[in-house]
């Protein structure tokens, strides 16, 4: 007896010690990501991030504002569209389906549609669901113009395939719209009603949804774009105000705009993880790595979710979406049992796609320190040119590379604007300094120096005007030789 009793008392004693180190790893690892995401609320971040660790919720928060006008922070319940996140929802119904015995990812979309091609009859659910249907990334129109089922239809089955169908990946949001025609056809419900019926229900999502919500709309994020042209930030406002009020959504239903909170993310993984949704055997064939998204081979598309490896050869399997102003990511270190959500309604630059993979390093690395996100590259820009005269503009590369912590390399930045400020500008000024700096930068490209000879030419400086598109032209700009034979036969 006294053996067992003092064999219990060292179980208890280290469980104890486990469970203390444990809570203090778990506080410091809260700290450590607050810090991070608190110091980047300077430069313009604002989201939201949800960290699990081993079935323990270590950091549910929100920064910055959900509306700004307002007042109004974000927080774990606001409520974001999380983009292309969608379409792990679309792939769970399809294979709810599946579950059903109702339709089978072999069966081929001419089975559906009499009106289906000859080109397009052998394309298969599998193909539409992994991406390599051949359908090109180009089918379909704006997400937030009106369009209706019927239209998406001739559209999709009139367009030119980018491949063979089964070949070759290509990441095209309609093979997840036409999924959705499929998903309505046989299941005799709209989209969001079965959704609603039997994945958000069922995983007890309060606050997801498609379109049509049951809450206030204070709760929905606002989204936020740096306006170039009035060289500040702009409120774009909620989805719901873009979004066709009727039924012809048919651009953007099913592979993206479905809106949801951190919280009811959380709650969707665990149900998968549990297998409330969909069996284990469902769940492994969703997770599946099909196909490669890149050369590399470093990922690899399964149903609605990217499966890759992580440092320790860990599986991986995540999705991220955006359109353009919001931008989502979630992450599963399935393996370590460790979840990543994080959501923006202020894009701010490539530092806003890597926050979750940040996190995620320092999740397994507590020493690790992560990269700032610094605020958007036209808002530094700006900044530079409110404190320096023109003369100054051999500056700017330096400032960029110290606020950026990287070599500033994109060709398309400065050209824009300076020709935002060639608009305002009727003396040479910050868009002719802008324009030549470019060139100097990046000299092999001729359209840089289409573009300087176009500033050139609104100052009245001709003969430098003649020397840039003869420059523009040597290096292959077709567009720049009419301009030029212009140029020349008003001297001859």
């Amino acid at each position: 007896m006294k053996s067992f009793t003092k064999t219990l008392f060292f179980v208890l004693i280290t469980l104890s010690t486990f469970s203390v180190f444990s809570q203090n790893t778990n506080k410091k690892l809260f700290n450590n990501i607050d810090a991070y995401l608190k110091a980047n609320e300077t430069n313009g971040f604002s989201g939201v991030v949800l960290v699990a660790k081993q079935g323990e919720v270590i950091l549910s928060k929100g920064y910055g504002w959900a509306d700004r006008k307002n007042k109004i922070p974000n927080s774990p319940a606001t409520v974001f569209n999380i983009g292309s996140v969608t379409k792990q929802f679309t792939a769970s119904a399809i294979l709810k389906l599946v579950e059903q015995g109702k339709i089978k990812t072999s069966d081929k979309i001419s089975s559906y549609f009499t009106q289906t091609p000859i080109d397009k009859s052998d394309i298969t659910i599998h193909q539409l669901l992994t991406h390599t249907s051949g359908i090109s990334n180009r089918t379909g129109g704006f997400r937030y113009d009106e369009a209706s089922k019927k239209q998406f239809l001739k559209e999709f089955f009139e367009s030119e395939l980018h491949s063979k169908p089964g070949t070759k990946y290509q990441y095209a949001n309609a093979n997840y719209i036409m999924l959705t025609v499929i998903l309505e056809l046989v299941s005799g419900q709209t989209y969001n009603a079965f959704l609603k019926e039997h994945l958000f229900e069922p995983a007890h999502l309060k606050s997801t949804g498609y379109k049509s919500f049951n809450f206030n709309s204070e709760k929905l994020a606002h989204g936020y774009y740096y306006n170039r042209t009035d060289e500040k930030w702009a409120d774009w406002g909620t989805t719901q105000q873009h979004l066709p009020y009727n039924n012809n959504h048919w651009y953007s239903i099913g592979k993206g705009d479905i809106h949801s909170t951190i919280e009811d993310l959380y709650k969707w993984h665990v149900a998968l993880k549990n297998n409330v949704l969909l069996t284990s055997k469902t769940r492994e064939i969703q997770e599946t790595p099909y196909v490669a998204e890149n050369d590399k081979m470093t990922s690899y598309y399964g149903y609605g979710w990217a499966i890759s490896k992580s440092d320790k050869e860990t599986k991986i399997v995540a999705h991220n979406g955006s359109n353009g102003l919001y931008f989502a990511d979630f992450v599963r270190f399935v393996d370590d049992d460790v979840v990543v959500i994080y959501i923006t309604n202020a894009f701010l630059g490539n530092e806003s796609e890597y926050v979750a993979r940040e996190i995620g390093k320092m999740v397994f690395n507590t020493n690790y320190t992560p990269t700032p996100i610094s605020k958007n590259i036209y808002e530094l820009i700006h900044e530079f040119m409110k404190t320096n005269s023109s003369k100054n503009v051999e500056k700017l590369p330096a400032y960029l590379k110290k606020e950026l912590k990287d070599e500033f390399n994109d060709h398309s930045i400065l050209n824009r604007l300076g020709y935002g400020r060639l608009k305002k500008e009727k003396q040479p000024g910050w868009a002719l300094a802008l324009f030549k700096l470019n060139v100097k930068l990046f000299p092999e490209d001729g359209n840089l120096w289409d573009s300087l000879g176009e500033a050139y030419l609104k100052y009245n400086q001709k003969d430098k005007a003649v020397k840039c598109y003869t420059k523009a032209v040597e290096l292959g700009s077709e567009d720049s030789k009419k301009t030029l034979n212009k140029l020349l036969k008003e001297d001859e």
